[in-house]
């Protein structure tokens, strides 16, 4: 018996003192899928040379050089500047390597995370990065920086040095796997930068960074130019290697899409990425493409689709009832305007995590159905008897449009008397005489097209909705403080979700101002769901808990679905290297190099 305690007790320090080695990556689950060995990601040409000027483009405007708080709107590119604990690949669904952390240690059940920083680590005044660096950069993000960060960073108990060059991260009781890899994406700031400084104020003085640019130039609002780090610390590194190419990388803002458009055309910027399906038709029809000087491709992804469409704010009285929000619902008619304006080219949503394995479809089965029965009663009973389709206004060969839109208005009708709405003098009112009249609010004047023909099957409702399109910088302000009815609103997801959906859905989320949950959703079910997919101990309960929790939500029927593609579409003047692996997981133009420069 002896024996076999003391066999028990080596087998368990052996166990954890190999749990707690250090290592050069943490994958989400399972292992990472480069060695410690490895030279550089294979979606990069190592021998990319160094050189040459890249110009991109941002809508809107910019007036703060500070990304960190909720003040102020900052430039696209300033991640470029500040390095990370750890860098995540594009070829793996959720795998970090080794950036300003050497290495990365943490036990099996996730517990604590400790980074042993590279002593090669430098800020770009060429001062060491230090754990008190780390440590500065989490309390100050934690207590002054935007509001996500709290709500990212809310499970850490505490964050100690450790020796000469180690920072632990111990977390509060329950299991969060996500947690040290959320950690490992940290930017380092530099505590002496701060020392006389006021962190939460925004500033167009550049912030001391360590990453592989610094910003060279401002032009407040209209357009910012980084230049390359000449001697960059972490430049040699594997996970460094054939990317950050360009010596400079200039990024100018235009004021909406048409006007950035005919600024491509006209040889202003070098690359987009296109969003709108009738752009991508008919708008690349010049010269330049005819020549070969402009480069249209289609790159297909593996990325979860996420959600986007007409989000509706919860805390408005009126959108309160889901059978209100269900009702608005049948007025969309989503077939019209991918035949009228999409050319077809889209695929109706109906997930949060279409285009993933992620996604609900079908009657909950296995380890879904399990996890949504200890709920049974307090979420819709569809959610286990029906499977989630947005109303459609798609009509058979042959079959009577007008017929289809009769049932659907009647439907909506229908749904709305049950809420207790009811049509006066061509009004929809409620019990105390209020009249049904919401904003849509938008920044993007594209979405103007789909929105007008939306009002009208409204108006037929009785409900008055107007669009409002309104600047960038206005909106965005509006939005953090939830001053709105309808939006448009994207939620983004990845083959690996955990703490940003508490930020997305999160009851506590719903009342800090600057937060994602938009929509306002307060759901102690959700709140459920959601720890289930932080907790989630290997990569089969991480799919149950997504399902059970996207299914929760598409039966709340907090937005009306719009549309989605599963390629990248792109546009670039014909300048560029490219290498010939493209990740499935993301398009990193970092990897792309300059022609001019290898001449």
């Amino acid at each position: 018996m002896v024996r076999k305690i003391a066999l028990a007790a080596l087998a368990l320090f052996i166990s954890t003192h190999a749990a707690h080695a250090a290592a050069h990556a943490l994958a989400m689950h399972g292992g990472p899928k480069y060695p410690p060995t490895f030279k550089n990601f294979d979606y990069v040409n190592p021998a990319a040379p160094k050189g040459g000027a890249e110009r991109l483009f941002a809508l809107g405007t910019f007036d703060s050089l500070n990304p960190f708080i909720l003040k102020g709107v900052a430039p696209s590119g300033m991640g470029r500047t500040f390095d990370t604990l750890m860098t995540k690949s594009a070829d793996e669904p959720f795998t970090m390597y080794g950036l300003v952390a050497q290495s990365v240690e943490t036990p099996a059940d996730r517990s604590w995370v400790k980074f042993n920083l590279n002593p090669k680590a430098r800020f770009n005044d060429g001062k060491a990065i230090t754990p008190e660096d780390v440590i500065f950069t989490f309390e100050t993000l934690r207590d002054k920086g935007h509001p996500f960060y709290r709500s990212y960073y809310g499970s850490v108990k505490k964050a100690v040095k450790e020796g000469e060059g180690s920072v632990k991260f111990t977390f509060a009781d329950g299991l969060n796997r996500e947690l040290p890899l959320i950690l490992g994406e940290m930017p380092v700031l530099p505590r002496h930068f701060f020392a006389k400084k006021e962190f939460d104020k925004t500033t167009l003085d550049p912030i001391l960074g360590s990453g592989p640019y610094k910003v060279q130039s401002v032009d407040a609002g209209r357009s910012i130019t980084y230049a390359r780090v000449k001697d960059y610390w972490g430049a040699d590194l594997p996970v460094s290697v054939g990317q950050n190419n360009f010596d400079t990388i200039r990024i100018d803002y235009y004021r909406d899409q048409t006007v950035a458009l005919e600024a491509f055309k006209a040889g202003e910027y070098d690359f987009r990425a296109e969003n709108t399906a009738k752009t991508w038709a008919t708008g690349y029809d010049f010269p330049a493409v005819k020549e070969g000087r402009v480069i249209l491709k289609t790159f297909p992804n593996k990325n979860p689709s996420g959600m986007q469409g007409f989000a509706f704010n919860t805390r408005k009285s009126f959108f309160a009832d889901p059978k209100v929000r269900r009702a608005l619902a049948f007025a969309f008619d989503f077939e019209s305007a991918n035949k009228q304006f999409f050319y077809d080219s889209y695929t109706r949503t109906r997930s949060y995590f279409d285009n993933s394995e992620m996604a609900a479809t079908g009657l909950p089965t296995g380890e879904e159905a399990k996890i949504l029965e200890k709920f049974r009663g307090r979420v819709p009973e569809e959610v286990f008897t029906r499977e989630y389709r947005p109303p459609s206004f798609a009509v058979e060969a042959g079959g009577d449009a007008n017929k289809k839109f009769r049932e659907n208005m009647l439907a909506a009708k229908n749904l709305l008397e049950e809420a207790g709405w009811k049509v006066k003098e061509n009004k929809l009112v409620n019990g105390k005489g209020e009249t049904f009249a919401f904003e849509i609010l938008m920044d993007n004047p594209a979405f103007e097209r789909i929105s007008l023909p939306f009002t009208k099957n409204l108006e037929k409702l009785g409900i008055e909705a107007k669009v409002r399109t309104i600047d960038p910088s206005q909106y965005e302000n509006r939005m953090e403080n939830f001053d709105f009815d309808m939006t448009v609103e994207v939620f983004g997801q990845s083959q690996s979700p955990g703490n940003e959906q508490r930020d997305f859905w999160g009851s506590k989320a719903a009342e800090i101002k600057g937060s994602r949950n938009v929509i306002g959703i307060r759901d102690p079910v959700v709140d459920e769901l959601v720890e289930l997919i932080i907790s989630a101990k290997d990569r089969e309960g991480l799919v149950a808990a997504s399902k059970a929790l996207d299914r929760v939500l598409q039966w709340g029927h907090y937005v009306i679905p719009h549309w989605h593609i599963s390629v990248w579409r792109i546009a670039y003047w014909n300048k560029f290297g490219i290498p010939k692996t493209i990740p499935a997981y993301d398009l990193p133009l970092d990897a792309w190099w300059s022609r001019d420069a290898a001449k």
